[in-house]
């Protein structure tokens, strides 16, 4: 009996990359806010040489020099809320349980985070910087009423800016905050808020002073445990705000900027007049004030990965140490800045809020000495929620089930085959203020210049993106883009005979990949309602059925075993008529028993974390939300097209079949028998018993 209990875990240290605790990395994700995929180095130094008002920023030429660009990395949303959501979850907008569009300062539902899972590998975690997705109230909030607090989900210490708007604000004491019901900037150390003592603390300065702190004392305290660091800045985001004065001489443990701690005197930058200095390679240009402003803050953002790095350097923990930088979204248009100036955007069209290249392919590097290529470049696309299952495998844990992400470490270790990432994204200008059209830049397409953005989707098929803007009805069509050739998406493909052969497959996909909004706050009501939710997903079309399918038998129903030790099952669920179908899932009641389903690429049913073994769960979209509405969360079924559906069981900690039970609308409950099942050896599946 030991032996077999043992085989699991075996199987798991084989399928890891990293296992003895010296070995496991550490780990620092630095999320910029607002910061433009042109904004990389690569981009200005062309810019430089051809003669055009270009950023010169040697911080981030050298950090892309010691890395990999990824030249065609997405973030979730081309907005911060739901793009932070996607990022700290692991799953795209189509599966957020609580944040899509701009529900700020909701509370993510209870799922596993990237938190959780490093925790869960053994690091010590902490998160520096913005947040906005904590719950509590709205543009205020505290560690008691917010039920998604940092250290409710998955860290072990946080500092930083609690709600979003707060985060707009790069002198938290000084420039008030005029929505927020307390009239203050909320920062918080821990569960203390020290607003009070962040006299003039500038928000690059105070947030990479406190992040190498964290990481001095933590490496100093347990050097033999690997740490998660997120830090997560608010520049360069409006307000276009500047330091009060130069970077501090020197970098890492005993330069650059430092952490004082004092009361009034937190960082040792906080001092002279706020808001004041340009950095001098731009005070003497002709440039509009806040071109200079924006550039001189990331050049402070530059310096400051000059200053983290130097600090890993005197730690001696750089070579063990990976570092990912990326943006949130696309570069904004707000508080006087003009990304047409240094075209932010690169040589893409759209800006923050649009589902074009620009407002949501972001700038990313990977820099890890001795592992990363230096000075490589990729341009596999992949998505916000590819980092979770990159960090697990980093850590040496399973990713979540519930995570839509795939591991980059075949990319960025330059090893092995990539798996393709499941690349979706759905956001709706519709309740922007200011906000609802693409920007009528000279640069972009005419037919995009001041275009109603409304409810837009992005969806790969293979190496084409399909996108749709201002959706009126599932029945349009999409725009089709060869993004790899075509990156600024000037040709489209939908009336080439390829284009109309993707065109029903794109339609069927996005309704096979997503799961209908269902979360309804007590204040804030419900949000993203899209033109597509009333359409049943589809079943598979004649064409897509594979061959020798036969019945489900016990036999047959014992799944695949895995590297990391848990199964897969790959059947096929025969849904007898068209209709809304509720579904529900009971595990065997064995300690560590978990098991979640998906139908197509749809999340059904989740007995992951936090799941009591033997427990029934069911297809609602509330399981493990907060702050809702009860008798109004969680209540919509799944609309199903008649026919055969893909239907992926993953389970741990057990070998039995899962429980099955479905509700048609108006009918009793009833146990899913075997004989609904089909299975088979489709080529996509390979490895499933027909027998």
């Amino acid at each position: 009996m030991k032996e077999k209990r043992l085989l699991p875990l075996l199987a798991v240290l084989l399928a890891i990359p990293f296992t003895a605790a010296a070995q496991r990395p550490n780990v620092i994700l630095i999320l910029m806010d607002d910061m433009g995929w042109g904004d990389l180095p690569s981009y200005q130094d062309q810019r430089m040489r051809e003669g055009l008002p270009a950023m010169d920023n040697p911080g981030l030429r050298t950090l892309a020099s010691e890395g990999m660009t990824l030249t065609r990395h997405y973030s979730s949303a081309p907005l911060c809320a739901p793009a932070r959501s996607s990022l700290f979850t692991g799953v795209h907008q189509g599966h957020a349980k609580v944040i899509r569009d701009r529900s700020f300062d909701l509370p993510i539902e209870e799922a596993p985070t990237l938190g959780t899972v490093m925790q869960s590998a053994g690091y010590r975690t902490a998160l520096i910087g913005k947040w906005g997705i904590g719950g509590g109230t709205e543009h205020a909030g505290t560690p008691q009423e917010s039920t998604a607090y940092p250290t409710k989900r998955g860290f072990d210490y946080y500092f930083g800016y609690l709600d979003h708007v707060s985060g707009h604000h790069h002198y938290p004491k000084e420039d008030p905050n005029p929505i927020s019901p307390t009239k203050r900037s909320g920062i918080w150390d821990g569960d203390k808020c020290v607003t009070a003592d962040c006299d003039k603390a500038y928000s690059v300065d105070l947030l990479t002073a406190r992040a190498k702190k964290w990481i001095i004392d933590t490496h100093r305290q347990n050097p033999r445990q690997p740490f998660f660091l997120a830090l997560t800045h608010v520049a360069p985001h409006s307000q276009l705000q500047i330091p009060t004065g130069p970077y501090p001489e020197g970098r890492g443990v005993k330069g650059g900027v430092q952490w004082l701690g004092k009361p009034h005197k937190l960082v040792n930058t906080a001092e002279g007049k706020i808001n004041s200095y340009i950095y001098p390679r731009y005070a003497d240009k002709k440039w509009p004030m806040a071109q200079k402003r924006y550039a001189t803050m990331i050049a402070r953002l530059s310096d400051s990965f000059e200053d983290l790095i130097q600090t890993l350097k005197d730690l001696n923990i750089d070579r063990n140490t990976v570092i990912i930088m990326t943006s949130d979204n696309g570069p904004h248009d707000e508080g006087g800045q003009n990304p047409q100036f240094f075209r932010n955007y690169g040589p893409f069209d759209g800006i923050k809020q649009d589902a074009w290249e620009g407002g949501f392919r972001v700038p990313t590097i990977v820099r890890w000495p001795g592992r990363v290529p230096a000075g490589s470049v990729s341009d596999h696309p992949s998505q916000f929620h590819d980092w979770m299952a990159t960090l697990a495998a980093i850590g040496g844990v399973r990713a979540p089930f519930r995570s839509d992400g795939v591991s980059l470490l075949p990319t960025l270790l330059n090893k092995g085959t990539q798996p393709d990432s499941r690349l979706y994204m759905e956001y709706s200008a519709k309740m922007s203020r200011s906000k609802t059209t693409t920007p009528g830049y000279q640069d972009f397409l005419p037919s995009r210049r001041n275009a109603v953005r409304g409810d837009q989707q992005m969806v790969y098929l293979g190496k084409y993106k399909g996108v749709r803007t201002n959706i009126q009805s599932h029945a349009d069509p999409f725009e089709i883009y060869d993004t790899a050739k075509d990156p600024a998406e000037r040709h489209d493909l939908k009336d080439t005979p390829e284009g109309k052969k993707m065109q029903p497959l794109m339609h069927d996909k996005v309704l096979r990949m997503r799961r209908v909004y269902d979360y309804t706050h007590p204040v804030r009501g419900t949000f993203a309602q899209r033109p597509y939710d009333a359409e049943p997903v589809p079943a598979l079309r004649k064409e897509e059925i594979p061959g020798n399918l036969v019945p489900l038998t016990a036999q047959s129903s014992q799944g695949v075993r895995r590297k990391d030790g848990s199964m897969k099952r790959e059947l096929y669920l025969n849904i007898p008529e068209t209709g809304k179908y509720v579904f529900f899932m009971k595990t065997p009641a064995k300690k560590g028993a978990k098991a979640f389903v998906r139908l197509h690429d749809a999340h059904l049913l989740d007995a992951e974390y936090g799941y009591k073994p033997g427990a029934e769960v069911s297809s609602s979209m509330g399981e493990g939300t907060t702050e809702g509405v009860i008798v109004q969360t969680g209540l919509k079924p799944i609309f199903l097209e008649k026919g055969l559906h893909p239907f992926i069981i993953q389970t741990e900690g057990f070998i039995e079949f899962p429980q099955f039970f479905w509700q048609k609308e108006n009918s009793p409950k009833q146990v899913i028998s075997h004989s609904v099942f089909r299975i088979g050896t489709p080529p996509e599946f390979p490895g499933l018993c027909s027998k």
